[in-house]
């Protein structure tokens, strides 16, 4: 994975819109604790002091951040600044160069610089020379500072010099014993600096503290030992391998088993039984149906004694749309011999005993006695047997056939398991009708209940006071400060703790972590962040030991305004 793709995934796994470890980040904000004291001490001394000022500490100490700082929070009208790299000036020939390259003059004698910084100061302005880096420099460059920052009678550079511990050193070699600089050294955060440090980094990438666990914040401040560029370091290599912990574990989770999710796995459920189901009530359904067209083709039977059978031309008629007959009889597709005059006798057949029975209301056949010789409904009208063919020799009386033939009802589209009565289906329409009154009754029992639950949300809107609101905090000046004492993913966890507190001055308010809701509980508001530091000291000891901290309002609103 290439570095870019690696930047990629860790700002899109912890959700950052940029690096919160960077040297330079969007908005950045100078951190105050140990800086501040020693940024208003430069400006002090530069005003004040004869002497070259060097201010020394280890690698990733602060000391650009700081040098950046003096350059921005000085007074441009007033003070002209020029900054050099010892990583690109070493000699003293260089040196003198860019500095005079920096005054905008041609000549690069310590006697011709001083004379412009002359020039200079009489319209109010001084030169400010940093050097950054300053371990780099050779020696000769080193004196060369020395005899700039001392001057002479009509003018002298304000020298600042940015390096790592050695420098002092060397500073002292080349002063032989005389007092020719004066030196500042960095001091490294305590463990609270640390954290504070690091929630300014995450607050401005969009996220908070809350990420890094107490533990693992104990552990950064113990690796880095204080010093911020180490801090950023150290907490950024932590956080990736916390990612990829988080990611080897999701890979060997899948290549364990291939695992759906829970809800995925009850709708699987949900098919599999309506399949097995559907499967069972296919087989029963089969039975049913051909019981039921053994059934039918058997009351279609006509007796041979009636007139009809003893027709030997007669043909069954087809339908309207010419699929075929719709009344079938038995032993029709078998010839038979013509009847002889004066012998001609029904033959009583099986079937037609069973046709002329009522079991077959059971089997889902009409009942002889209830149809009219014609079809109506599911077929076209059927011709009278006695005109299909020429008349028998000894015709019998047609009552008997209409009390005989059971006609077939004409198939229908979708195959059902038995053919329902008339009389039932003819009612059928009006039962959902009975069964959707008690339906209708559903919503008006819904809204009914509804009301219940919004008396009940006043009360917990009325008790809100302890709880406090983005309202409240939003009311707040932006350089106050609170204590944050807590932070949770659940709302009722937040309101329990504060109602174990008491209420008072702990209030809570809604922020969105890792795009869910996160409930962040706060206590006090305070003048500036030394009394909120004086007031943790007063909690709880079970309240410290989780280790509350103080934050702006600012950094509050921007929370709120970010989970709306």
């Amino acid at each position: 994975m290439s570095s870019l793709h690696a930047d990629e995934a860790f700002l899109a796994h912890y959700q950052f819109s940029h690096d919160p470890f960077a040297p330079r980040v969007p908005g950045f904000k100078f951190f105050p604790a140990q800086r501040k004291p020693v940024l208003g001490q430069l400006h002090h001394l530069a005003r004040y002091s004869q002497l070259l000022l060097a201010v020394t500490g280890p690698l990733g100490s602060g000391k650009t951040l700081l040098r950046q700082a003096l350059v921005a929070s000085t007074n441009k009208d007033a003070v002209s600044s020029v900054v050099i790299s010892g990583r690109s000036v070493t000699d003293e020939a260089t040196l003198l160069r860019q500095l005079a390259q920096g005054l905008g003059i041609t000549q690069t004698s310590i006697e011709a610089i001083l004379a412009k910084v002359a020039q200079l100061a009489i319209t109010g302005q001084d030169v400010y020379l940093l050097v950054d880096d300053a371990e780099q420099l050779r020696d000769d460059a080193l004196e060369v500072l020395l005899l700039l920052a001392a001057g002479n009678s009509e003018a002298r550079l304000h020298v600042f010099l940015f390096g790592e511990p050695e420098l002092l050193s060397r500073l002292e070699v080349l002063s032989e014993g005389e007092e020719r600089f004066h030196a500042i050294e960095l001091q490294p955060y305590s463990e609270e600096e640390t954290r504070e440090y690091l929630a300014q980094r995450l607050e401005g990438a969009g996220q908070g503290i809350e990420l890094i666990s107490a533990d693992l914040l104990a552990d950064i401040h113990e690796q880095s030992g204080g010093w911020p560029g180490t801090i950023n370091q150290t907490a950024r290599d932590a956080m990736i391998e916390a990612m990829l912990a988080d990611r080897s574990g999701e890979r060997k989770a899948a290549g364990a088993g291939f695992k759906l999710p829970k809800k995925h796995l009850a709708i699987l459920g949900v098919v599999a039984i309506g399949v097995i189901a559907a499967w069972f009530m296919q087989g029963k359904t089969t039975k049913p149906e051909t019981a039921n067209n053994t059934a039918a083709q058997t009351s279609s039977q006509l007796p041979l004694g009636g007139a009809a059978a003893s027709q030997p031309g007669a043909q069954p008629q087809p339908d309207a749309q010419g699929n075929g007959p719709s009344v079938e009889f038995a032993g029709s597709n078998q010839p038979l011999p013509l009847p002889l005059v004066g012998e001609s006798q029904p033959v009583i057949r099986e079937p037609m005993a069973q046709a002329g029975g009522q079991e077959d209301a059971d089997e889902g056949a009409m009942p002889s006695a209830a149809i009219p010789p014609t079809v109506t409904t599911t077929a076209p009208p059927v011709t009278p047997l006695a005109n299909n063919g020429p008349k028998p020799l000894n015709p019998v009386p047609a009552a008997p056939v209409q009390q005989q033939v059971a006609i077939q009802p004409a198939p229908t589209p979708a195959p059902t398991p038995r053919p329902e009565p008339v009389k039932p289906a003819a009612t059928a329409p009006a039962k959902p009708v009975q069964a959707a009154k008690p339906a209708a009754t559903k919503p008006a029992t819904t809204v009914a209940s509804a009301k219940p639950a919004t008396a009940a949300s006043k009360p917990a809107a009325a008790t809100g006071g302890s709880a406090g609101g983005s309202s409240w905090y939003q009311a707040q000046s932006g350089s106050r400060y609170s204590v944050q004492v807590l932070g949770t993913g659940s709302e009722a966890s937040a309101k329990a703790f504060i109602s174990q507190q008491g209420g008072g001055d702990y209030r809570y308010f809604r922020k969105n972590l890792q795009g869910k809701p996160f409930y962040v509980v706060t206590y006090g508001n305070f003048a500036d962040r030394t009394a909120a530091q004086a007031a943790i000291k007063k909690l709880p000891a079970k309240i410290q030991a989780s280790k509350p901290w103080a934050r702006p309002f600012s950094s509050i609103q921007q929370d709120i305004a970010g989970a709306r």
